[in-house]
Order: structure tokens, then sequence, then C-alpha cells
């Protein structure tokens, strides 16, 4: 069975998709490790939860990225990793772990790329009084947001709708097709 990592760095909503769709089995692949960049940060209690193996880490007490990627790419290969997922990773991936797994590391974002890259999308969209915003899922570069996409989905917003209400509405979204897309790249043998 294909072994896949989440990274993550907050609650982990994404991340519990991922762990429902396996035991669902609409995603068969084993989630073998959680790589969490903040210690303590709810995702954790999921993976606990889950008997996920966890590595958990705090970057100011390497003496860089290249340092901790190591560490990371050191955990990864250890657990048999063969696909990195980000689920709120709130970190650009470096050079490091881009080489070891070129083609194979995807992210989710919650917007219609290129429209809102970066940090607080919803936020982003919901000030811009937009329409029409989303859900894209694509694979990794060194940019931020910018590699090449794979999958998207539109959520319209509603006039009357809080920031809350579009959050909620993209992450509804977002919980049904990462887990999709994740086991369409791997039957596909994915790569970008």
């Amino acid at each position: 069975m294909t072994k896949i990592a989440v990274f993550a760095s907050g609650s982990g909503s994404n991340f519990q998709a991922m762990i429902d769709a396996v035991e669902a089995g609409n995603l068969t692949a084993e989630i073998a490790l959680l790589v969490c960049d903040k210690p303590g940060a709810y995702a954790e209690k999921r993976a606990e939860e889950a008997a996920i193996p966890i590595f958990s880490f705090s970057p100011k007490t390497y003496s860089g990225k290249a340092a901790f990627e190591q560490a990371i790419l050191t955990e990864l290969q250890r657990h048999g990793v063969e696909w990195v997922v980000l689920a709120g990773y709130m970190r650009l991936i470096g050079p490091t772990l881009l080489k070891a797994y070129e083609g194979r590391i995807m992210n989710i974002h919650p917007s219609l790329l290129p429209a809102f890259p970066g940090l607080d999308a919803i936020g982003q969209a919901f000030d811009a009084r937009v329409k029409v915003s989303g859900v894209t899922i694509h694979f990794v570069d060194e940019g931020m947001d910018t590699g090449p996409i794979i999958a998207q989905e539109p959520v319209r917003i509603e006039e009357n709708d809080t920031r809350e209400d579009v959050q909620h509405n993209i992450q509804a979204v977002e919980h049904r097709l990462y887990p999709q897309t994740i086991q369409q790249v791997i039957n596909n043998g994915g790569g970008a």
C-alpha cells in the first residue's frame, strides 16, 4: 500500500478528512507519518487518536531550513514514505525535500489559483468581494502556490455570506476533494 506523510501546522481538519477517507476505504493509502512544525498543534492529537506516528519539531531549534528539512527527510525515509501531502503546512518547501520528492509533493489551497495565493486566501477573497472562490490542489514547486494544478473546484460566495460561511463552504469542498484527488494521483502514478 502507498505510504504518505501529511504535513500540518494547525488544527488538521484536512488531515482528519484523509484519516476518515482511509478508514472508509475511499483512500487506499497508509498515512505513515504526520510532520508538524508547531509542537502541540491539534493535528498531533488527531494523529495520536489514529495511532499515526508523529515527527514534531520546532524550526528555530535547527540551524536553518536545510537542517530541519534533512531531519524531516530522515523521518520520511525511515517510515518508507512515497508521497508528501501538505495540509495547512505554513512553510515553503525547500530544495532538500523538493529534490528528494520531486513530483511527489501535493498541496491544497483555499482559492482558485492563481487568484489569492499565500496566507489567508479566504480572507483575501472575502475582502475582494468576489462571487466565486474555491479550492485548488497542486503539485509543489519552489514558489508559493505556483506548482502545476491537479484539480480545482469553484465555491460560490453569496452576497450575505459571512467570512465564516465562506470558510465552512470551502472546507467542505476541501475535505471531499483532497482525499479523492490524492487517490487519483496515486492511481495514475502522479508526478508533475
